[in-house]
């Protein structure tokens, strides 16, 4: 079973619903001791890198969640749950991520492109991810977010999107995958995605 963790924001049921069209058990969570218990890790988020911070306290999940990705437990961030993975966010002044990865959230710089970044927009894929199977290069992806992550270790950076500047779409390292798209809104290839994951699960 992979845990879809519950603490209050995100398109859970979306998520849900993406991973049992593909064939795979995933199941909305809100305790630790589900996420003890899964297989797999999916923390999906829309809204403030604050916020989502507080509620995973608050609802004692850090710990679980941490723990697990530790212990090489395969992990899917979408959105909200790639950003919160590194060190801080510049979101309403500046507030502490886990840490698992080291880097910082910064916000779109001033142009003349409109701010949040919301729509469809192609992938560059730097390092392939296991999960990836059927996906083509410069496939289109469905995005909706105001800031973005810089990691400090490039290597982990899967693939870059193109939004007046590159900037890191997805990272990649172990049992860790993370995206700043949405594949439960991106139709086909973003089934194909949540399908990767729930197979690299399997086999974990």
């Amino acid at each position: 079973m992979i845990a879809i963790v519950d603490y209050g924001m995100g398109n859970l049921r979306s998520v849900e619903k993406g991973f049992l069209k593909v064939g795979i058990d995933a199941r909305v969570v809100s305790d630790p001791r589900s996420i003890d218990d899964a297989k797999g890790i999916v923390l999906p988020g829309v809204g403030a890198f604050r916020d989502c911070i507080r509620n995973l306290t608050d609802a004692n999940l850090t710990g679980a969640i941490i723990q697990g990705v530790q212990k090489g437990k395969p992990y899917l961030g979408i959105c909200l749950g790639l950003q919160v993975l590194f060190s801080e966010s510049e979101e309403f002044g500046i507030c502490k991520g886990l840490d698992l990865f080291r880097g910082r959230v910064v916000r779109f710089p001033q142009s003349e492109l409109k701010v949040p970044h919301m729509g469809w927009n192609s992938l560059s894929i730097v390092r392939r991810p296991p999960i990836f199977g059927g996906i083509p290069e410069d496939g289109y992806f469905y995005f909706v977010h105001s800031f973005y992550v810089v990691p400090e270790d490039k290597g982990i950076i899967a693939t870059t999107t193109d939004y007046g500047g590159e900037f890191t779409s997805m990272v990649w390292k172990d049992n860790i995958f993370a995206t700043q798209f949405h594949p439960e809104k991106s139709q086909e290839l973003g089934l194909k995605i949540l399908k990767g994951f729930g197979e690299f699960v399997r086999k974990a």
